[in-house]
Formats: structure tokens, sequence, C-alpha cells
């Protein structure tokens, strides 16, 4: 059978997995110098720790997986959890086609390809196509859509890995026809585990090295791997490099370790999060051009877009505000375009609510009253509501004086009334103060006439606490 030339990388990317899973002895110069977490990836269920509520003897999934008669679905959850390592046991069990796929490098013409494919090998064979799909989240809305039509003929299933949640992140038509499984962090005891593993495996683990490890190291680094597997085994073998053959593993080595390897994780995060600072206090400063330069600068070093759009969102609600309430419908939009267009196009649309609220007045004042309003009900609990503004559909209510004395405000001039809002202890508080600036100047005319109608009526003292 002659196979068209864009499906061959998918297909030789499958086969050379699966070459891999056939060599489990850890002989081969590959597996020698593979990284520790990569050669103790579980090769069957009875190697894989945690999530036994999903994967256990006896559920549903692990039947499924058993038999041969997995449904599309999608595993969420934090990295080093499991997801790419179930997707490689389910590979075991299968009779198909099984071929990984990479969200991140893919086209919409390699996934058509690949679709393409599949049908033929399902109308051909009667058997179906395993697509693995890692960080499945970074699919843009038209590469979602062209799974849609075979998922749901069950030509192929789908197999989806992402950190994100797919109920912002997948579409709600190819969503609907997964089955989402949500995998948690491992926690210390299932870590231990792995890593006791790890030690005494003299295949594919360091068990050949005789190196001994004190328990409360073992912990340290069980904890360190804050529930990534992954980092856990790398911890581990950096330290195993470090004391070499038949030496030991204490809690002072491991630090020093961790200290060094922190540095240099928190290295790469620092700059991330300098470009997302950066960015937030020049659209804050007015530099639409300065902007754009730091939202290039993200993008191109392969940040996520919707990331870079959620904290546009919330920099229109807490540094543009009611100053201009059209940023953060406008900020919203660009999302939604983001998603249907995917990159690069998709991208000028972020760009163009970057320039706009660099370009909008400002204003911090809801942002600061929410936060006023929000230490009052830490500060002073479950205070209770005024009798008069509760509801009385009931006699019993009536009778214990719910509703007695409101003013309905639409019966007033001006649509203002003189009675207090807040429960007695809060009476007169002012958390909101408008700027003079954009339109929430309007709201600061109408507050100013507001409260020197309640100071007239002598029932609004106020205090800004």
């Amino acid at each position: 059978m002659i196979v068209p030339h864009v499906v061959m990388p998918y297909i030789s990317c499958a086969m050379d997995f699966f070459d891999k899973k056939q060599d489990n002895t850890g002989a081969s110069p590959q597996a020698d110098i593979r990284p520790l977490a990569d050669r103790m990836r579980p090769q069957s269920f009875d190697e894989f720790v945690g999530q036994e509520e999903i994967v256990g003897t006896g559920t549903p999934l692990r039947k499924a997986i058993e038999n041969d008669m997995v449904d599309s679905l999608i595993f969420w959850g934090p990295p080093g959890s499991g997801k790419t390592t179930l997707a490689r046991l389910i590979a075991n069990a299968t009779h198909g086609q099984f071929i990984p796929f990479s969200a991140v490098t893919s086209s919409i013409k390699d996934v058509k390809a690949v679709i393409s494919k599949a049908g033929n090998y399902y109308r051909m064979s009667g058997r179906r196509t395993y697509i693995f799909i890692d960080e499945i989240h970074r699919f843009n809305k038209a590469q979602q859509d062209a799974f849609l039509p075979y998922v749901e003929k069950g030509d192929i299933v789908l197999i989806g890995a992402t950190t994100e949640n797919p109920s912002f992140e997948v579409n709600s038509a190819l969503l609907s026809r997964m089955r989402v499984y949500v995998l948690k962090r491992l926690d210390t005891d299932a870590l231990q585990r792995i890593l006791k593993r790890a030690l005494l495996d003299t295949e594919r683990g360091l068990g050949e090295k005789n190196i001994t490890i004190t328990d409360d190291a073992l912990v340290f680094i069980a904890e360190a791997a804050d529930g990534d597997a992954r980092r856990g085994l790398s911890l581990l073998e950096a330290a195993a490099a470090f004391v070499g053959d038949e030496g030991a593993v204490t809690i002072d080595i491991l630090k020093d370790i961790h200290q060094k390897s922190a540095l240099v994780y928190d290295k790469d995060g620092e700059e991330h999060y300098n470009l997302i600072s950066a960015l937030h206090k020049t659209i804050r400063g007015g530099d639409p051009d300065a902007a754009l330069y730091w939202l290039a600068r993200m993008l191109d070093s392969g940040e996520d877009p919707l990331y870079i759009v959620r904290r546009l969102v919330r920099f229109a609600s807490e540094d543009i505000g009611l100053a201009d309430p059209y940023a953060l419908t406008l900020t919203l939009n660009a999302r939604d375009a983001y998603h249907f267009l995917g990159s690069p196009e998709g991208e000028l649309a972020i760009a163009t609510a970057v320039i706009y609220m660099a370009c909008a007045p400002k204003s911090n004042a809801s942002y600061i009253a929410f936060s006023k309003a929000q230490k009052d009900v830490q500060t002073h609990g479950s205070l209770p509501v005024p009798l008069h503004i509760r509801n009385a559909p009931t006699k019993l209510m009536k009778e214990l004086g719910y509703g007695d004395g409101y003013q309905y405000a639409h019966d007033y001039e001006n649509a203002l009334t003189s009675q207090e809002y807040f429960p007695d202890e809060l009476a007169g508080r002012q958390y909101y103060h408008p700027k003079e600036t954009g339109r929430e100047a309007r709201l600061a005319e109408y507050l100013k006439k507001y409260r020197a109608f309640r100071g007239a009526s002598g029932k609004k003292k106020p205090t800004t606490d």
C-alpha cells in the first residue's frame, strides 16, 4: 500500500514508539542515555502508581482498555500525573493503529492527512486508529473541528492530554463526544513508591549502582517533586550522578542539588514573569508601542497566547475598569477571535486589544473598592441583612417584620431614598471613589449627587475605611 508522504512522519513516529516499547531491557545504547524518568515509564498496569480510582483493577476504564473497547477521552491533570503513560498503556492493549500527535507542531494540513489515513485504515481493516494528542488545549477551533466527524462516526479514537481545563480549551461539540478523566497530582506515598522502584530496578533504573538513600532523603525528594513523578525522578537521577556508584544520598546532598536546580528553574520562571510584568505595566503606563514590543517578545518565546489574553482580561477589570468598560468587551472578543483563528492570524486580535487598552483612560477604583468590601466581610463576618430589605414571601416573614419600611426607589424623585442598605455595623461605608476620567467621570458625578442627598437626609455618614 502506498502511503502519502504527509502521513509518513506520523507512522514513522508510531513505529519508533512501538520499537521502544518492545525493548524494556535497558540494554540498548539508546536506553542507557535516556533520562531516568523516561526509562522508568511504566510498561504495564502492574508498574503504574496512582490514579487508582480511574484505572485501578475493576474500574470501567481499566476494563475498557483491557478489552480494547476504549472510547475517545481526555486525560486532564497536572504535569507528571501519568497522562502520557496511560495513553501508552492503552496503546499496548489496542490492535489498531496508534499514532502520537503533537498539538504544538502540527498544522491543519497534518491533521487532515492523518484523519484521511485513519479513515482508509478503518475501511480496509475494520479496526480503529488511536490518535494520542499531547497538549490538546493548544489546538485551535479549526483543528479540533477536523476531528469531530471522525470521532462521531467512530473511525478514530481520540485520546487527548491537557493541563488546562477542557471546558475552556476544547470545543463543546468535540468535548461532548469525549469522556474527561481528571488525574490528581501524585501524593508523597505514591512518589516514594515510584522512587524506590527506580532505585531497585536493575534493568531500567539505578539498581546496578547500589545506591543507598536515607528515609528522610526519600521523603524530601517526594515532597520536592510537588506531585510530579518526572520531577522527582530527575532529582533522584541528579543525586545518583553526584554520589556515584555505591554512594549514599542524604538530605544535605539533596538540599544542595535541589537548590541549584531550583535556581535554574526559577530563572526561567523569572523571565516568564518579568515579561508579563513588563507588558502589564507598559499598558498601565499608556505606551502602546512598548506594549506591542513586550507582546511580541512573549509570543516569540512560545508563551501560550490564551495565557496572555487571561492577563489582559484581568488588566481590563483591574486597571481600566469603569473608566472604559468597552476594554473588557474588546479583550473578551480578542479571546474569541483567537479561539476561532488560532495562530498566527488570531494574534492580531490580541495586539489590537493591547493597543486599545494602552490608549484607554485608566482607573483602579473598582479594584480598590472591591478589596475594601472583601476586607469588611472578612473582618465582620456574616452580619444579618437589615429587615427592611429582606424579601417577605410568607405570612410568618411578614409578621416578623421582613420588608417593613422598605422604600421602593421608583416611587421617589430621581429614584433616591433615605433608607440604609448596609448592616447597622457598617452604615455609611464608602468603598468606591471613581476617578474623573473617561466614562467613570459620569459615575463620579452621580455619586456626588447621591452622597450629598444621603448626607442631607442624615441617613448616610460617610466612612471610607
